[in-house]
C-alpha cells in the first residue's frame, strides 16, 4: 500500500487527477453511448438516422482525441470503420 500524500502540490495532484479520471470516464461512456446508436441505426437499415448519428459520433470521436482523452489513431480507426459500415447501408 501507498503512503498518502504529504506536500501540498501532491495533494493538489491527486484531487486534480481523480476529478479528471471521472471527466474522461463519462467522455468514454458517452462516445460508447454514440457509436452504438450508429450502429442501431445501422442494423435498422435507417440511412438518415445513420447518416446523422455517424456525424454526431464523428464530432465527439474527433473532440475526445483533440483533448487527449482517447488516441488520435483509435478516433480515426473508429470513425473509418462507422463510415464504412454506414456508406454498406447506402446513406453516405
Amino acid at each position: 500500500m501507498k503512503a498518502p500524500a504529504r506536500h501540498k502540490s501532491a495533494i493538489k495532484r491527486k484531487r486534480q487527477a481523480e476529478k479528471k479520471h471521472e471527466v474522461n470516464k463519462s467522455v468514454k461512456s458517452m462516445l460508447k453511448t454514440v457509436i452504438k446508436k450508429v450502429e442501431q441505426a445501422v442494423a435498422a437499415k435507417n440511412t438518415a438516422l445513420a447518416k446523422e448519428s455517424l456525424t454526431a459520433a464523428m464530432k465527439a470521436l474527433d473532440k475526445a482525441a483533440s483533448r487527449g482523452i482517447i488516441h488520435k489513431n483509435l478516433a480515426s480507426r473508429k470513425v473509418s470503420r462507422l463510415s464504412a459500415r454506414v456508406s454498406k447501408t447506402g446513406a453516405a
